[in-house]
């Protein structure tokens, strides 16, 4: 009989967030819904306690407990277990150690970013082409790279839109009264808020940060040493942050160049919720705005194109107001989180049999 398992690649309470979400105060878990469609096992690192080997292996990829995790649950699966892991750190782990076994389960693992010299050396060292079944990834750049780095068919590499929840993330009224503009940013992973602060300097406009974080190196590569006047950052609840999108004339996702799809969670959360958005133009987001007039394009670290872009949209409210509206649009057709389960259920069902 066929047994799932998911693979996560941190300690998270599933059902703690499934309950929350009941009562609207946080977007739902697609791997809560996937662990119900499948009826599977949830695994994660915590708990584990890394050996000296463990340690060693660390270096190379992942965390120690990660590789203990993996050493524990290779010794259990067989070959009618499936296993997706919903990140390279955990799915790396447990291919390698799965691979040396003749009735090996089945393996799905997500990708993220793996085209780092690291995620290289571990890709041929631990010869993860032949104890992986399914590759996935939500950057084509990253599907691109697997498949010409490993030498893949395009069968067992395969391209997912990310998700959101867009039952959590939707239009809802914004807040009476308010002062002035608001332009709003979400994230902290390769954010440039350095520009996003040069190119709104001198606006009437109020920006808000929702990023948080004890990582002072991250902290200062994102941030001017001083924040200007009109821009602020602070901590939002998920409530919070959806009001925050509602009350924003103007989201902007600014990041640094990089190869794999930082600043997607927002770009998707601000176009479930009905905004403008305009974004920097990425190696990594390429494929979802390139193609797409539901959203304005900036060059990175582009100060005065970043900023005529935000003029463009205050002193033009209805073209804003149908930007938003393609914006919305697309984010229902593509990223639904339900569809998404769908997807997983579906390519995992497969290896059945």
């Amino acid at each position: 009989m066929t047994k799932y398992h998911i693979v996560l690649h941190r300690s998270i309470d599933l059902d703690k967030i499934a309950t929350e979400a009941e009562n609207n105060k946080c977007p739902r878990h697609v791997m809560w819904s996937l662990k119900q469609r499948l009826n599977a096992s949830i695994h994660t690192p915590f708990g584990y306690q890394g050996s000296f080997v463990d340690k060693l292996l660390s270096k190379i990829a992942g965390s120690p407990e990660s590789w203990a995790m993996a050493r524990a649950l290779s010794s259990r699966l067989e070959s009618d277990d499936i296993v997706f892991c919903n990140s390279e750190a955990g799915g790396i782990q447990l291919a390698t150690l799965c691979g040396f076994k003749r009735n090996r389960p089945k393996i799905a693992v997500f990708f993220h970013n793996i085209d780092r010299p690291r995620g290289r050396l571990a890709l041929k060292l631990f010869n993860l082409a032949s104890k992986i079944d399914l590759f996935l990834a939500c950057s084509k750049r990253q599907v691109t790279f697997l498949r010409d780095y490993l030498n893949l068919p395009a069968s067992r590499v395969h391209f997912v839109w990310d998700q959101t929840d867009l039952k959590f993330f939707a239009p809802k009224p914004a807040s009476p009264k308010k002062p002035r503009p608001i332009i709003a940013s979400v994230g902290l992973e390769q954010r440039d808020y350095r520009t996003l602060a040069q190119a709104t300097a001198n606006l009437d406009v109020d920006v808000k940060i929702s990023g948080f974080s004890n990582d002072a190196l991250l902290l200062k590569r994102a941030f001017p040493e001083e924040l200007p006047r009109n821009m602020s950052r602070r901590f939002y609840e998920w409530p919070e942050l959806v009001q925050l999108y509602q009350d924003a004339d103007i989201i902007v996702v600014s990041i640094f160049e990089n190869s794999y799809a930082a600043g997607i969670q927002a770009l998707m959360e601000a176009m479930a919720c009905r905004r403008p958005v305009i974004v920097t133009h990425t190696l990594g987001l390429d494929q979802y705005i390139a193609e797409t007039d539901a959203v304005i394009m900036v060059k990175p670290e582009d100060v005065e194109g970043l900023k005529q872009a935000i003029t463009y949209l205050l002193n033009n409210p209805q073209e804003a107001d149908a930007l938003a509206e393609r914006g919305y649009r697309l984010a229902l057709s593509r990223h639904n989180s339900d569809q998404y389960v769908n997807y997983l259920t579906k390519e995992l069902k497969q290896f059945e049999g």
